[in-house]
């Protein structure tokens, strides 16, 4: 970049020199540079403000260069609150017209704000190089030697993509999951998400307590090899599941476990936080003696699988997931009350509308097809419908189908 050449009598004023001393031989490299063209070279007072805001912060995390008409920011980090702040206080110190069009602090505001992309460390933004360590030559050779999601290599799932018969779409189904799913074609389903019930194979109400967990497993996978046949590649599969704690039966293990083995990638874990604070200090356990203290959970989990990639083919016009949602839900740890209408709909096990429009929202697109094979009294199915999604829910108590159903016929949308 061509330095400004200045009058002469400017060239000894201690200002102007520290503007550009030694510019032209600085490295630029590792900064994000913004340029800006003004059409007209920077006042007194717009240098003096750029002279201020250099010594206020390191020169490691910005720097500016002129031109007769274009300003360039060299940006590498920030604190961009601390940056607007100190901005805004020089420009009314200097008396900068606020409203001016080409006022070139707000216009480089503006620009780093637009930028969505960079990492966090110590209250910074860092712009450059914030993800370098996956930034290495042959990246993809290296992940397979090491052997990235080994478990599910050579997994033979097929990248054909059925449509699911319309008889199917946009339908609750009454019946037993795995004979209901066997009627659908492969890989027709974008997007599974449920909560198995802990009584499933028995009736809702049983008052049965010593449940036969090999026959509830049993049960259980094989409607989950199901789901995994139907999937369509790169199709999702997201299971809200909290561990028995009182039998000490670690169940989000053992489902992690059967989609593993089953070569479906584990994408991660979400934490469901419900601040629920009502279990009892000593139940099942001891009072201020390590004899037996009994830990209390007040979340549960949401684990997620892939099946054959990770990555999920879609239209950017189908998507609706904004940025700020973006931003926040990516951050694996969602704080939703829990479900407090489960009496009006008389299901003892609800999950709340908030986690599931979150779930769609962040791993599916509009028009996708969703799935809940323990579809129970239809929250799945009802958040798919708002959010423009085709359904598909199944559920064997002919009472919650009913209850669905009515739940889906007050949609207006």
């Amino acid at each position: 970049m061509k330095i400004i050449e200045l009058e002469s009598e400017k060239k000894d004023d201690w200002r102007w020199r520290k503007m550009i001393k030694n510019e032209s031989d600085r490295d630029v490299q590792g900064y994000k540079v913004i340029e800006k063209e003004i059409g007209r070279s920077l006042s007194s007072k717009e240098l003096e403000i750029i002279k201020k805001l250099e010594e206020k912060f390191p020169r490691s995390d910005f720097f500016f260069q002129v031109n007769d008409s274009e300003v360039a920011f060299h940006l590498n980090s920030l604190d961009l609150n601390a940056f607007k702040e100190y901005a805004n206080h020089l420009i009314k110190e200097y008396e900068l017209d606020v409203q001016t069009e080409k006022n070139i602090f707000f216009e480089i505001i503006k620009e780093i704000e637009n930028i969505k992309s960079y990492g966090i460390k110590s209250g910074k933004r860092i712009y450059v190089d914030y993800n370098k360590e996956k930034k290495v030559q042959n990246r993809r050779s290296k992940i397979l030697r090491r052997g990235a999601y080994f478990y599910a290599l050579n997994n033979n799932f097929s990248e054909k993509v059925n449509e699911l018969p319309e008889k199917f779409v946009n339908k609750i189904i009454c019946g037993d999951s795995e004979h209901v799913l066997k009627q659908l074609p492969d890989n027709c389903i974008d997007i599974i998400f449920t909560s198995p019930p802990y009584n499933f194979g028995l009736d809702y109400d049983t008052s049965e307590d010593g449940i036969d967990w090999n026959r509830y497993f049993s049960k259980l996978f094989a409607v989950f090899k199901e789901c995994i046949r139907v999937l369509k590649y790169g199709g999702r599969i997201i299971v809200n599941v909290q561990p028995l704690f009182s039998d000490y039966i670690p169940i989000h293990h053992i489902i992690s476990n059967f989609f593993m083995d089953n070569k479906l990638i584990w994408k991660g874990e979400i934490l469901w936080e419900k601040h629920n604070y009502n279990c009892k200090y000593t139940a099942w356990g001891s009072w201020k003696s390590p004899s037996n203290p009994y830990l209390k959970y007040t979340w549960e989990f949401l684990e997620i699988f892939c099946k054959g990639d990770l990555k999920k083919t879609g239209s950017r016009g189908n998507i609706d997931i904004t940025g700020d949602e973006f931003k926040k839900w990516v951050y694996a740890k969602w704080d939703i009350a829990p479900e407090r209408n489960m009496k009006e709909w008389g299901h003892p096990a609800m999950f709340p509308e908030e986690l599931v429009r979150r779930v769609l929202k962040l791993f599916s697109y509009r028009k996708d097809i969703v799935l809940d094979p323990f579809n129970g009294v239809g929250t799945t199915t009802k958040v798919a419908k708002e959010l423009g999604r085709r359904y598909v829910g199944i559920d064997i108590s002919e009472e919650y189908c009913k209850k669905a159903e009515k739940r889906l016929e007050e949609i207006t949308c």
